[in-house]
């Protein structure tokens, strides 16, 4: 029943393979199937060996990996401890109770597939944080359920860390649900051929976390211009708008690192190309931006329109997702789409030589992956099917493959320190550059709420860069009083997120310009620092230049990120998880180990409560008071100030005046 296998502890029984084994420091991969093993390992890194011990006796067997051990019994029921005897996780115990059993895989009639659900006993006072983006005001996951599937502005990046000391990753790309109940914690898959998952123990949330990075991988180094400030809207529309644009912040002195081009800047949807009659000399608009100290950034979406140039090739050699019943449009937005399908090695091939044709040769370096769930006119996921497979049992993928087109081509081309903007990411999006961002978001303060909650989560799901819409994306008016508030608070918030970027489909709409190609698209209203009146602009102003001299600062965090996977922008448990208040607060974030940030989060507020940590002294950054850590004081938040604090007396050598 128990076997030894390799470093493995192997139980086989009734046709079912279970294999438990060491995956990293302290940590276990399981898997259980009917049949062979899948050969990916999806999320996870190969891992270094670790000293292992099994040992298995007539009715039990457990084996040992550092901080963690796990113990099967006769039944096939599988505790996971830490070091110190507490348990972790339990599989639930079938019983005549009308309880069931914790791995149960499911045959569906007439296929190879399988239902899956795996259940674990649940403490009821137990926190629970990651998981990826999902809209919602609620940080601490228990009692939550969420789709483990990507929407635009939700993102699925399956892995929990709790405060019991573990962390969790789902290691399945199949469609399904998370069920984070008081009685039960349930995982399922709609369709799937294994259960497959891996666990970590950790005396602290960064441990684990650090785990985790070495078990799916680290982002690259940010390059120093993706830390200064990104100008973007919806949408400049030609290339003497854009550079007008750019010039006018270099007139002003304002200080400006990276600009955008959105959508349908090109002829058709998936041409992949600039249209020549609004942008008819890319080559010398990017050297212009270039002199002026500017990266250019532009979008690309993974939607190929019926009448592209390359619709007919990409559908004969089966670069396109494939629809299984139904109609075969995939996506409708200024035409009939079908989406590339990135789980196909040569399609990523073929689109990045595309990529670098029309967009890298001219000397674009960073590109906009929209649409990178992807988004779809119906997201029923039992009618597609990609390269890999049904997109019921594959479908969480298309974010991570989308982000490694990219990549690969670029590294293939010499760049270090690649970034790219996506609106999706999976576990492991990261090691391929994934810059990800809350998607088309409300622009409310009812939103930039939610926004700070999902940042957060995604910080601990392990996406290290993590970014907003300031101002949020569907609609504002910049001549809105109301507006003009949400936006300044939006702002100083992101001035202390990982990419400070603005952008948004801003109130009253521009008409197109044309009838074809990149002129048949609508804009938005002005959406640069100085389109919100004589108020904001100089607040703005002011935390731009913070932003600036932040630079060696942010430096570091990234560094931090890159080499040891810490989230820059992290919640207060992260770094005091002795302060059990810490683990309830969820308006307040640190910035680095040493920036404690409170954003303003309602309209009309010009004071807010702040908790501080602890185990240390804070400084409030434009009063220097001093403060003892372990209490809540009530803070003024004029509109020209978000609350920060200095942890200790940083030596930061910033004017937050």
């Amino acid at each position: 029943m128990f076997e030894k296998i390799n470093h493995a502890l192997v139980r086989k029984y009734d046709g079912e393979t279970l294999v438990i084994q060491p995956w990293g420091e302290n940590s276990f991969r399981v898997r259980a199937s009917y049949g062979e093993f899948e050969k990916s390992d999806w999320a996870l890194l190969a891992p270094k060996q670790t000293e292992t011990s099994i040992t298995i006796k007539e009715k039990t067997a457990e084996i040992v990996n550092g901080k963690i051990k796990a113990i099967l019994q006769q039944t096939g029921q599988m505790t996971i401890y830490n070091q110190k005897g507490e348990v972790l996780l339990q599989e639930s115990e079938h019983t005549y109770q009308l309880k069931y059993g914790g791995r149960e895989l499911t045959p569906k009639v007439g296929s190879s597939d399988y239902q899956l659900t795996l259940r674990l006993e649940s403490d009821p006072n137990e926190k629970l944080f990651g998981m990826g983006q999902y809209q919602q005001t609620l940080m601490n996951l228990k009692g939550c359920q969420l789709e483990l599937t990507h929407r635009n502005s939700q993102i699925s990046v399956p892995f929990v860390l709790s405060n019991l000391g573990y962390g969790f990753l789902w290691n399945n790309p199949a469609i399904g649900r998370a069920n984070f109940n008081l009685n039960i914690t349930e995982w399922s898959a709609q369709s799937t051929k294994q259960l497959d998952y891996w666990i970590t123990a950790g005396d602290t949330p960064a441990e684990i976390e650090e785990a985790y990075a070495n078990a799916t991988g680290k982002v690259p180094m940010m390059p120093e211009y993706a830390m200064g400030f990104w100008q973007s809207k919806l949408r400049y529309q030609t290339q003497d708008e854009l550079l007008s644009i750019a010039r006018e912040y270099k007139k002003r002195g304002l200080p400006l690192s990276v600009i955008v081009i959105d959508f349908f800047h090109w002829t058709n949807q998936g041409d992949w190309k600039f249209d020549s009659k609004y942008w008819p000399d890319p080559k010398a608009m990017v050297e212009e931006l270039n002199e002026l100290g500017i990266e250019l950034m532009v979008s690309v979406w993974p939607t190929v329109q019926t009448e592209s140039e390359n619709y007919q090739e990409m559908t004969e050699k089966g670069y396109l997702l494939k629809t299984d019943r139904g109609i075969g449009t995939q996506f409708n937005f200024l035409g009939s789409n079908k989406l590339f399908d990135p789980t196909n090695p040569e399609a990523r091939s073929y689109l990045w030589k595309k990529i670098k044709r029309n967009y890298y040769d001219y000397g674009i370096k960073i590109f906009w992956l929209d649409e990178a769930e992807p988004e779809m006119s119906v997201y029923d996921h039992d009618i597609y099917r990609y390269h890999i497979g049904p997109s019921l049992q594959y479908g969480n993928l298309y974010p991570l493959n989308y982000s490694r087109t990219f990549y690969d081509g670029m590294a293939e081309e010499g760049q270090e320190n690649i970034i790219n903007l996506v609106r999706a990411a999976w576990a492991g999006s990261q090691r391929y550059g994934a810059l990800v961002w809350s998607g088309d978001i409300p622009s409310s303060f009812e939103s930039l709420n939610k926004q700070v909650r999902a940042g957060l989560n995604m910080a601990i799901a392990g996406i290290p860069w993590w970014t907003t819409d300031i101002g949020g994306f569907h609609g504002g008016d910049p001549t809105d009083p109301s507006f003009r508030e949400c936006m300044v608070r939006w702002f100083q918030y992101g001035a202390f997120s990982p990419v400070f970027r603005v952008h948004g489909d801003r109130s009253p709409m521009q008409e197109p310009i044309g009838t074809t190609g990149g002129g048949q698209c609508h804009s938005g209203a002005d959406n640069e620092v100085w389109s919100y009146g004589e108020e904001a602009y100089p607040i703005f102003e002011k935390f731009m230049n913070i932003r600036e001299q932040l630079k060696p600062y942010i430096k570091e965090i990234m560094k931090e990120a890159h080499e040891k996977g810490t989230p820059p922008m992290r919640p207060l448990f992260y770094d005091f998880p002795e302060d059990n208040q810490a683990w309830d607060v969820d308006d307040q974030y640190l910035f680095g180990h040493a920036i404690l940030v409170a954003p303003v989060l309602n309209e009309g507020d010009r004071s807010r409560t702040v908790y501080l940590p602890q185990g240390a002294e804070w400084k409030n950054a434009y009063t220097s008071e001093v403060h003892q850590g372990g209490q809540s004081i009530l803070v003024d938040a004029p509109l020209e100030q978000i609350p920060l604090f200095i942890k200790n007396n940083a030596e930061l050598n910033v004017n937050f005046e």
